[in-house]
Parts: C-alpha cells; sequence; structure tokens
C-alpha cells in the first residue's frame, strides 16, 4: 500500500528519529510540511501524520498543511512525541481527518526530550527518549497497521 507520512519535526528531531527508522525500511514516502508545500497526496491510499507536540498541540504548520492537502476517504495514522501530552495534541488533526472522512488507523505516541522554556534552565525533560526500544515499537506499530 503506497504511504506517505507527512511530519514536522523541529527542536530535538524526536518525531524524526521515528518516521527515518520506517523510512529506512523503504516502506514509506517522508513529506517535511515545512519544505513540501508543492506536495500532491492524492496518490497515497494511507497517509500519516507525525509531530512533536508543542504547546498541547501537534505543530501548527502540520495542521495547517492538513487543511490544504489531506485527501478525502484516505487511511491515516498518528505518531508523536511529547514530554508530557496525551493523545489529546491530537484533536485539531483528528477533526480534519473526521472532516475528509479518513479511516483512523491508530495511533503510536512515546516521550520526547524537551527543553522548551522553563525546562532548558533544568537540562531539559524526557532526556534519551525516545529510546532504541521505543523506535523499535513504533516501526513495529506502524508493520502492524
Amino acid at each position: 500500500m503506497k504511504t506517505a507520512i507527512i511530519y514536522y519535526s523541529q527542536h530535538h528531531g524526536n518525531t524524526k528519529k521515528l518516521i527515518d527508522a520506517i523510512a529506512q525500511k523503504g516502506e514509506a514516502d517522508l513529506i517535511d510540511v515545512t519544505t513540501g508545500h508543492s506536495a500532491d497526496l492524492t496518490g497515497y491510499e494511507r497517509i500519516g501524520i507525525a509531530s512533536g507536540v508543542y504547546a498541547g498541540s501537534v505543530a501548527k504548520p502540520l495542521i495547517k498543511f492538513c487543511e490544504e492537502k489531506l485527501p478525502e476517504g484516505r487511511e491515516v495514522f498518528y505518531i508523536f512525541t511529547s514530554a508530557m501530552t496525551g493523545e489529546s495534541a491530537l484533536a485539531g488533526v483528528r477533526r480534519i481527518a473526521e472532516s475528509r472522512n479518513c479511516r483512523e488507523l491508530g495511533v503510536y505516541h512515546c516521550k520526547g526530550y524537551n527543553t522548551f522554556g522553563p525546562f532548558k534552565l533544568v537540562g531539559g525533560t524526557s532526556k534519551g527518549h525516545p529510546t532504541v526500544d521505543e523506535i523499535r515499537e513504533c516501526v513495529e506499530f506502524y508493520e502492524g497497521l
């Protein structure tokens, strides 16, 4: 099944580590939403939506990209990293996918190293994440879709 993973991964590249492991198996095309403005997703049957969490939500550029480019009726899955937030961070992109009649296949979440704001003063939170095991688990999640 032809798969694209659209992503936003800044700061420490936590989310990129996860999707790079998937892409190494040659199973998905990666599209960085900060540079892939001309990307056409209509040729993909399955679309992954991947991001770190910024102020309690997946990245705003990713949400905007989905508003503009996510095609109707696709299978979608979510991959995200965060220091603290749970699935509530997906609310914005989930609404878009639902409005496009996309079918959700699943969610993978793990911790990600965070040095935003005051956390920088204490050396950050969730150091060492994602771990090798979390990266492996993400690949297993993808393979099980």
